[in-house]
């Protein structure tokens, strides 16, 4: 097996010299002039680090492990030079990414139609959570570049007629090490069975593990690394605080502090689906506009709600670790991690969020009685001290009452809501966002169940 013969150490890219740098071009780097017209119409005016290291190998066909910190222009790093080759070599079905979450998918699928719209690029993104039978007519038509998360793949690759990917040229797996922490190791190993071995391959993620080593073993011929960031890294422009709280008042001080930075936009992470929704309801009782996002709502409701607050219509965007990854929102001002993570990389995904491409940013974490540990291994991996947020507790003692009071309501719906659920499971109205008031819906809902009734 030629892939696992490959050498295990990858080669080293050489560090450019900042000099060099300055004066970089996308034309320099061997990207042609019709991709270069595109990257000027999207704004990018000079290449990032990693593009400019990752690029210039990727055209001469070396197969490429990058590492670089989030908000570091990783998709340009593989999308040019896949559109580049497929200039030169136009072909169906000619590049796959692999990517860990659906909204992912949909963002790079953006980047590369935005990137290829002059030279009529053709993608098909492949999730689940949409009706498969939409996307087996999109494969049947052979786009050029398919965006997929692993699981709705496979599934493509043995029930779709006619579907196949032998004649694959690229693949690449964004947020590598997610996609194997989901644990996808098993699709992973299938895809790679069914696609050919002569191709090139391009490995991306913001923090290398263990089995990503492994999984270079096993899918990458002679690697060049591109690191970027060797070590966990949060952006320098980040100003990252904490917050040590009694576990009690948590919601009290969420409210103190999107009183006190009110007019910023928030992302909010919390550990579970249900605290998500619940602390969303707690925040709309109390005016906030506040929006959730997270594994139990509909593939077309967690767009909706992706989309309303990057379209500025929400403030403040609850999610789960769905959005901690590659997920590319411009005007995130404050992350604030309601839940500590429990694995301290995906705190530098999480906050990664906010500050990218250069603007700043700031990111709070709560830390209660029983967090201590977990807070002090993220200090430990990112290699530094973090200050306190300042607060007045006499002000946030004063919210007390008036979010008790949203508490107990915010619960009230969330009973209200699950009853619902276990009611309309036989129906097929999926009815998990918050959105608009409960009490009109449920007077439409009691119609329509009274109507079947009456049948």
């Amino acid at each position: 097996m030629a892939a696992s013969e490959a050498c295990d150490s990858p080669t080293e890219a050489p560090q450019t010299a900042a000099e060099e740098e300055e004066t970089k071009t996308f034309k320099d780097l061997g990207v042609t002039d019709v991709l270069c017209e595109a990257c000027d119409q999207l704004g990018w005016a000079k290449p990032t680090k990693i593009q400019i290291e990752a690029i210039p190998l990727a055209l001469q066909g070396r197969d490429i492990i990058g590492l670089a910190e989030t908000g570091s222009g990783k998709t340009g790093a593989f999308a040019l030079p896949i559109l580049n080759a497929l200039l030169e070599t136009p072909q169906r079905l000619f590049a796959l990414v692999l990517t860990p979450t659906r909204e992912l998918a949909f963002q790079i699928s953006e980047q590369f139609e935005a990137l290829g719209s002059s030279i009529g690029v053709q993608c098909a993104v492949i999730v689940g959570g949409i009706d498969s039978m939409s996307q087996s007519l999109a494969l049947a038509k052979k786009p050029h570049i398919v965006i997929a998360t692993p699981g709705r793949l496979i599934d493509h690759l043995e029930n779709t007629k006619g579907f196949n990917l032998r004649a694959l040229k690229y693949l690449v797996m964004d947020e590598a090490d997610r996609i194997l922490n989901m644990d996808f190791e098993t699709e992973v190993d299938k895809i790679l069975k069914v696609i050919p071995r002569d191709r090139r391959t391009f490995l991306f993620s913001a923090t290398m593990t263990k089995k990503v080593q492994k999984l270079q073993r096993a899918a990458l011929k002679n690697p060049v690394k591109c690191a970027v960031s060797s070590k966990y890294q949060t952006v320098e422009k980040l100003q990252q605080y904490y917050l040590f709280i009694p576990s009690k008042f948590k919601d009290t001080y969420l409210v103190y502090i999107l009183n006190e930075l009110a007019g910023n936009s928030f992302m909010i992470f919390c550990s579970t689906c249900n605290n998500t929704q619940r602390t969303a309801l707690l925040l709309r009782n109390l005016g906030f506009t506040a929006i959730p996002l997270h594994g139990q709502m509909s593939q077309s409701k967690r767009l909706g709600s992706l989309n309303k607050f990057k379209a500025k219509a929400r403030s403040i965007l609850l999610a789960t670790d769905v959005a901690s990854r590659g997920l590319d929102i411009p005007h995130v001002d404050v992350v604030v991690n309601f839940d500590i993570p429990t694995h301290s990389k995906d705190y530098i995904h999480r906050v990664g969020r906010t500050a990218r491409a250069g603007r700043s940013g700031k990111a709070i974490t709560f830390v209660t009685q029983y967090d201590v540990e977990l807070f002090q291994r993220i200090e430990h991996l990112i290699g530094k001290k973090l200050p306190v947020f300042p607060t007045q507790d006499d002000e946030v003692m004063m919210l007390t009452e008036r979010v008790t009071e949203a508490q107990r309501f915010a619960r009230m719906e969330l009973r209200e809501h699950g009853e619902k659920k276990k009611r309309k499971r036989e129906d097929a109205g999926d009815n998990d966002d918050t959105e608009g008031a409960i009490g009109v819906r449920n007077k439409v809902a009691g119609g329509k169940m009274k109507k079947r009734k009456g049948r």
